[in-house]
């Protein structure tokens, strides 16, 4: 069973729009100590706020997630719980690696006198993007009840609780005194509607334009709709607001999410068209092999490159100057190919050597949808006289087939 490159493609858009997005709108101010304060070119700049809905693309990572654990779930030869190590594996060994990395460098930083208010911000930046790992891995751990579930009940039946349950947490946010802390039921239940998605496509059930087209038109209703009920524009948090649509997770994030699932579905002949082209079939493979580190390693990346930068005293704009108008903007969009290479140096030398599994099978370490079958030849030199032979070519996805293959004479 080969991979869904169309999926493959969303995927690595999606990881794009969170580098892209966190990398804009992050602005580390350069102050007369030497040190640097957080700041956001959105709260002097809020006619941005719809752009963030392009790059604010969580949604489709979760919808991605679900698609590849189901995909990967199927196909796996031995019980749930080895899956579910492995899965957990590929997931979390980056994140240790992260962090004991983040610990030597913050280490070596305090030990050369860096400012408190640097290592304040570089702190918090590298552990903000760790949120998400809690509510991806119980969402994974819980792939197979919820695939059962789907094909029980219906992709809208599940996830309706889970709406509902943004709702209420929408509604108890304005109701309740400014400053009263809520349970983050909401990161689970938000991000389980696209993971939800990805399970029902993974299992055949959203495949056709007439899914596709309803989910973003229900998804770009539902957002008009609570625009008009008062809900921020902005798809991300933006310092000094009083109510964020991301933390914790509106049901205008879920809405947006939605969206641009029901987008992706209906671009699937386009995406497809586009991954025949080498350069960006060989990007997006290249994205999704180390998805999980790129995402980990984009706001360490930043802070690295500012901080080193920062050391000469020199404010650079776009760099370490405040970003409070459209110059700004542009002048961070000059950084970014130097960003990216950093990002890029790093990620490859962190990437672990691809291992052969004995046998000549597929390369060890990877899950389940990444590694094609083996393909079975018999050769007439080694198997018996010369004679004609047939030979016949199957798919895993084809039980009938193999079953008709296997009772064929080699």
């Amino acid at each position: 069973m080969s991979r869904d490159r169309a999926v493959d493609a969303l995927r690595a858009y999606a990881i794009g729009g969170v580098v892209l997005g966190h990398w804009l709108v992050t602005g580390l101010v350069l102050t007369g100590d030497g040190g640097l304060h957080q700041a956001s070119p959105l709260t002097a700049l809020p006619d941005l706020a719809p752009v963030t809905w392009v790059l604010q693309t969580l949604g489709l990572f979760f919808f991605t997630a679900g698609f590849g654990s189901t995909r990967s779930l199927a196909r796996y030869r031995g019980g749930a719980g080895g899956w579910l190590a492995g899965r957990l594996r590929r997931l979390l060994l980056p994140m240790v690696a992260l962090l004991g990395v983040g610990a030597a460098v913050l280490l070596a930083a305090t030990v050369v006198g860096t400012s408190d208010d640097t290592l304040a911000v570089a702190l918090r930046l590298a552990v903000s993007p760790l949120w998400f790992l809690l509510p991806l891995v119980i969402l994974v751990a819980v792939t197979g009840p919820l695939r059962a579930a789907v094909r029980r009940w219906g992709v809208a039946r599940c996830g309706t609780p889970a709406v509902a349950v943004v709702a209420v947490a929408d509604l108890a946010v304005r109701l309740l005194p400014a400053g009263t802390d809520l349970p983050p039921v909401t990161v689970l239940a938000a991000w389980a509607v696209p993971y939800l998605l990805g399970v029902a496509h993974a299992d055949g059930r959203l495949d056709g334009r007439r899914a596709g087209g309803a989910l973003a038109a229900g998804g770009a209703v539902a957002l008009a709709a609570l625009l008009a009920l008062g809900y921020p524009v902005s798809a991300v948090g933006v310092p000094g607001a009083g109510v964020s649509n991301l933390n914790p997770p509106s049901l205008l994030i879920v809405a947006l999410a939605v969206t641009q699932v029901g987008l992706g579905l209906l671009a699937r002949p386009a995406l497809y068209r586009l991954l025949t082209r080498p350069l960006p079939g060989r990007a997006v493979t290249a994205v999704n092999r180390s998805a999980v580190r790129i995402y980990l390693w984009h706001q360490p990346v930043l802070v690295a490159v500012t901080a080193l930068t920062a050391r000469g005293g020199l404010a650079l704009p776009g760099l370490h100057t405040t970003p409070d108008d459209p110059g700004w903007v542009l002048a961070r969009c000059c950084w970014l190919p130097l960003l990216a290479a950093v990002l890029v140096t790093i990620v490859r030398t962190g990437r672990p050597v691809a291992r052969r599994q004995p046998g000549g099978g597929g390369v060890a370490g990877r899950s389940a949808e990444c590694v094609p079958s083996t393909p079975q030849v018999y050769d007439h030199r080694r198997s018996g006289p010369p004679d004609l032979q047939e030979v016949i070519a199957v798919r895993d996805s084809d039980p009938p087939s193999r079953g008709r293959a296997d009772g064929q004479p080699r």
